[in-house]
């Protein structure tokens, strides 16, 4: 399929734009370091792989891939709100960012040192009809031994504004019956699957026995994804994040989802580096916001 927009520039051999027969402008990324993959369509990474190891990265086999439709894996970005949008049920979930064509800013490196790719997304009637502010939104994917994604929000606007940001990132796993988290013992969150009940994690790593859907306000913490099936660690730092979102849908909410598969929930699990809820932005205007999630093997 031809692409609607020109393919841009990469580098020769390391990173390649082309057109999925879909129609997805994707950027493949292959040096002495890892691989890696990215849509155009939502700025969504799809793939990061370390060399001598396995995908680090859940990606549904029954997800769409096309244009303007949200992929079911990788990292989704979700702006300018988390969740649906309160008061508007016609809004798109997790705001249009997702499912909105980004621009490539530049894409610099070499098969060494590892490849960075920034894309760009900027307001438009589209956008404010949905949201009415003008904003600059940036995504920064670094790719070498560990993948480093960094969400920069500016407001060129007079006005300032309030925005929910999250990096919903699905980690490939063997088995959620075995996995464990660590890094949250003792701390406090919201638990979506009981009405938004306010609870505690006890001192032990957390452990997953059914649907999970948990953010936890006000936390920094780094989490590590212990995994004795493969075995790894997967690290997740961040900076700039306030909560972290906690999520597995279990048996009956997969099954009911169009672009997930029945039997892929025990293979992902999502640790999300976010700024919801409570922790939403405000930004002044002229101001910029980053946030930051640095995925690596433990």
């Amino acid at each position: 399929m031809i692409s609607p927009y020109p393919l841009p520039t990469g580098l020769p051999g390391i990173a390649t734009f082309f057109v999925t027969p879909d129609g997805l402008v994707r950027l493949g990324i292959a040096t002495h370091l890892s691989t890696a993959a990215l849509t155009l369509n939502g700025a969504h990474v799809t793939h990061f792989q370390p060399h001598g190891a396995s995908p680090l990265l859940f990606v549904s086999g029954s997800s769409h891939l096309t244009p303007g439709r949200p992929i079911r894996g990788g990292v989704p970005v979700c702006f300018p709100w988390f969740g649906a949008r309160a008061g508007d049920p016609q809004a798109p979930a997790h705001g249009f960012a997702r499912t909105t064509q980004w621009a490539v800013e530049s894409v610099t490196g070499s098969e060494e040192t590892g490849v960075t790719a920034v894309l760009i997304l900027t307001s438009t009637e589209a956008t404010r009809a949905f949201w009415p502010h003008d904003f600059t939104a940036r995504l920064r994917v670094e790719v070498t031994r560990e993948l480093r994604l960094t969400l920069e929000v500016e407001n060129p606007g007079p006005d300032p504004f309030l925005f929910e940001e999250a990096l919903h990132t699905y980690f490939a796993i063997s088995d959620v019956n075995d996995v464990t988290v660590t890094g949250l013992e003792g701390a406090a969150y919201l638990d979506k699957v009981a009405a938004g009940a306010r609870q505690e994690l006890g001192p032990d790593p957390l452990r997953f026995t059914g649907e999970t859907d948990r953010i936890f306000p006000a936390n920094t913490a780094t989490c590590t994804i212990h995994d004795p099936g493969f075995p790894r660690r997967i690290v997740i730092e961040k900076t700039g994040s306030h909560s972290t979102v906690v999520w597995n849908p279990w048996i009956a909410k997969a099954a009911a989802m169009a672009d997930f598969g029945d039997r892929e929930w025990p293979q992902m699990l999502c640790i999300e580096t976010a700024n919801v809820g409570t922790d939403a932005i405000t930004l002044a205007p002229g101001a910029r916001h980053e946030m930051t999630a640095l995925i690596r093997l433990g």
